[in-house]
């Protein structure tokens, strides 16, 4: 049977290597996504799913190296699915997903930058003071797995270090395992969630049956040893609550705007606190608030940009969807003396409309930083305020996103729509080794000359688009 070789030529937004099959005559053929190839590269492969148009693969040998291509620091790398770019030098993954973010702009929405912003990049190793880790009991092995799950796989990789995980942290999953497995309960307990504070460690335990005396006791000398907190946790995250032991703040502290965040370990918080305050402190410096000027925080969470937007303006809006985050927002107002120039509210932002942008006043500036699924119905209701109340939106928007396809879908909203101009863009990279792409993208409402210069653009556009239709 011949080997399957194949010559890589782009990386995907998974950190696949992308290359194309040759079909007998010659032509080029369907597209393969290789699990490990690089650009540039000649491998062997083999596929473990095949459709009509593509197929997925592994490499299994490698013929001719990419110069970008680095060992792996984690003995773990071809099993746990927790990182998938350990394999490319970090200044070429930063590079990748700059291309990801500027094919999506493009190909989603048919929009550019005006300038493509400066990457912002931190430590590689050692960055996540966040993660969830799943638990496993594994009869076979007759051992408790505690880590990520395996690539393509719902499996608990079994991995006794991890290079992406802060030291401490790391040098605790054996014992972990050791000690979920000494616990009554070691087959109902599925996850446990670490946050990483300033000065405290905790780690929530899922469980599903109630502890037993001696558990508690064995909770009590871990958490003692290795000097974490516990949180334990029965149903939803709403049910977290501190264990052992008591007394204890988690937070995070963001020194250019002398803040400090307190924050509860189901809380949702930046994974990288040193890539969050380059995040905070660069997305304030483009947004350029002056000391009079009113600003909305949407999708404000704790108050990570509010409180630092607080020492900048002169009223800061933060408008969240989840009540107990909103309540956690005001409460760290409270206790670094920013209440007075901050104000909170719950609203589901997901469902917002022109109306009730309307009734929240005018803003001057506004930050956007939602999850996933994006800000649409927002942009939307921004573009129907430039119909009929224009004077209503704000000069420049900062919008953080942690998805290249979403940002792109709203920023064509934005500029398409609402009339603005997408100034800057560029990436932030959060999280090191793996495809995650998070950034940034900066528009501002157009002046009297250059709306005028791009409505002039947009006509000639549409008159050349009818021409071709014509001819056609």
């Amino acid at each position: 049977m011949p080997e399957n070789i194949i010559d890589i030529k782009s990386l995907d937004m998974d950190a696949r290597g992308v290359g194309h099959l040759v079909n007998d005559d010659g032509s080029q053929g369907k597209v393969v996504f290789v699990e490990g190839a690089l650009p540039g590269e000649r491998v062997s492969f083999v596929s473990f799913k095949k459709k009509k148009n593509w197929e997925a693969a592994r490499m299994t040998a490698l013929h001719k190296p990419s110069s970008m291509r680095v060992d792996p620091k984690c003995p773990h790398f071809d099993n746990c699915g927790g990182c998938s770019m350990q394999h490319l030098e970090p200044s070429a993954q930063v590079a990748m997903k700059q291309r990801v973010l500027e094919d999506n702009l493009w190909h989603i929405s048919k929009v550019k930058a005006q300038t493509i912003m400066r990457p912002m990049h931190g430590p590689t190793w050692g960055y996540r003071y966040r993660a969830r880790l799943s638990v496993r009991h594994v009869a076979k092995k007759g051992a408790v797995l505690v880590g990520f799950h395996e690539k393509r796989s719902a499996f608990v990789a079994d991995m006794s270090d991890c290079k992406i995980l802060p030291p401490h942290v790391a040098a605790m999953l054996l014992p972990l395992r050791a000690l979920v497995g000494a616990l009554s309960i070691y087959d109902q307990m599925p996850q446990i969630e670490v946050a990483v504070g300033e000065d405290t460690t905790a780690m929530v335990l899922r469980i599903m049956a109630p502890l037993s005396g001696a558990d508690e006791a064995l909770l009590r000398a871990f958490a003692d040893q290795w000097n974490i907190q516990w949180w334990l946790q029965t149903k939803g995250p709403e049910t977290a609550a501190p264990f052992y032991p008591l007394g204890r703040e988690l937070a995070y502290t963001l020194p250019e705007f002398g803040v400090r965040m307190p924050f509860k370990p189901v809380d949702f918080t930046q994974v990288n606190h040193h890539i969050n305050r380059v995040l905070v402190g660069a997305a304030l410096r483009l947004l350029d608030v002056q000391k009079h000027e009113r600003v909305a925080d949407l999708f404000c969470g704790i108050g990570n940009f509010t409180l630092p937007l607080a020492t900048r303006a002169r009223e800061v809006v933060g408008i969240e969807g989840s009540a107990a985050l909103t309540a956690r927002a005001r409460d760290n107002a409270l206790a670094n003396g920013l209440a007075a120039t901050t104000s909170f509210s719950t609203r589901n932002l997901f469902e917002v409309g022109s109306d009730d942008l309307l009734a929240l006043g005018r803003f001057d500036r506004m930050l956007i930083d939602p999850p996933r699924d994006g800000a649409m119905a927002l942009c939307e209701a921004l573009a129907g305020l430039r119909a009929a109340h224009a004077e209503m939106l704000p000069q420049r928007i900062v919008y953080v996103s942690c998805s290249p396809s979403t940002l792109a879908r709203d920023a064509g909203i934005l500029t398409h729509q609402a009339g603005y101009v997408l100034r800057k863009a560029g990436v932030v990279n959060m999280f090191p080794h793996t495809s995650h792409v998070e950034s940034m993208a900066v528009f501002d409402l157009p002046g009297p000359a250059e709306a005028a210069a791009i409505a002039a653009t947009q006509a000639i556009a549409a008159t050349q688009a009818a021409a071709a239709a014509q001819a056609a």
